[in-house]
């Protein structure tokens, strides 16, 4: 499964986030992590197909059983944030 890799200045923790494409909630997480100038690398979990998206959304279930999206996943899992939560997220990543 394909991660798309969004470059920043702050590299201290690994951020994947699990996202949809056309989920509001998900871009304002991925828009407040680029001006946080935070490096992370996200999926788009719903323009994934055939293995991709079953990996994807067993990654999903691992960290999120009721799979909803963004799911932010910190360091390997050591930090796991459900949904948009811009301060959870700044005191976490800051």
């Amino acid at each position: 499964m394909k991660c798309i890799t969004i470059p920043g200045k702050k590299k201290t923790h690994h951020v994947k986030i699990y996202t949809l494409s056309t989920c509001g909630w998900c871009k304002k997480t991925k828009s407040l992590l680029k001006t946080l100038d935070v490096e992370y690398e996200y999926v788009d979990v719903d323009t994934l197909t055939g293995e991709d998206y079953r990996q994807a959304t067993k990654e999903v279930k691992k960290y999120n059983p009721h799979r909803t999206f963004p799911t932010i996943v910190i360091d390997n899992g050591k930090h796991v944030i459900l949904g948009f939560k811009d301060e959870e997220i700044k005191e976490k990543l800051g």
